[in-house]
């Protein structure tokens, strides 16, 4: 796993920026500059981590909405109503990474976040170990984690 977004980049003075008092790179004004830097990317990272999450949200609500009106009446199993409300998160949250101009890697590893807490969940809720509330509970809060994996796992790909 690197570790991209958290380490600083190191700064070398060039030919035209020689280490002096008003440059970075010049002991007493390297470690703040560094902060700022460190500051910065970490603070957009969480920034896009929030708009993803917001994203997924819109697309669970906005989704779910639109399929209730088409179909009011509709009966599924839990296990499908998880896996549908999944697509509908990966679906708005993919349209949101698509216009921010991510890889298609990136949002087929940040769609399948969605999903894995819930297969994971479907083992134990098969075996009779937790109950449909608890399967759709942990399976929406295991989706914040999972997704910060996936974007430490690529910081170049989230840090921009």
């Amino acid at each position: 796993m690197t570790t991209e977004i958290l380490t600083p980049e190191p700064t070398t003075p060039g030919p035209t920026a020689p280490a002096g008092p008003g440059n970075a790179a010049h002991p007493e004004h390297a470690a703040h500059g560094h902060r700022q830097s460190r500051r910065s990317r970490i603070a957009h990272f969480v920034g896009h981590y929030v708009e993803m999450v917001v994203a997924m949200f819109a697309g669970m609500y906005v989704l779910g909405a639109a399929q209730h009106l088409i179909w009011p009446d509709a009966k599924v199993p839990i296990e499908v109503g998880v896996l549908i409300m999944a697509t509908n998160m990966s679906i708005g949250m993919a349209l949101w990474m698509w216009f921010r101009g991510h890889s298609w890697r990136g949002i087929a590893e940040m769609s399948a976040s969605m999903y894995l807490p819930f297969v994971v969940l479907l083992v134990p809720f098969w075996a009779g170990a937790i109950d449909e509330h608890t399967l759709m509970t942990w399976g929406h809060l295991l989706m914040l984690p999972a997704m910060a994996i996936v974007m430490l796992l690529r910081p170049a790909e989230y840090s921009h």
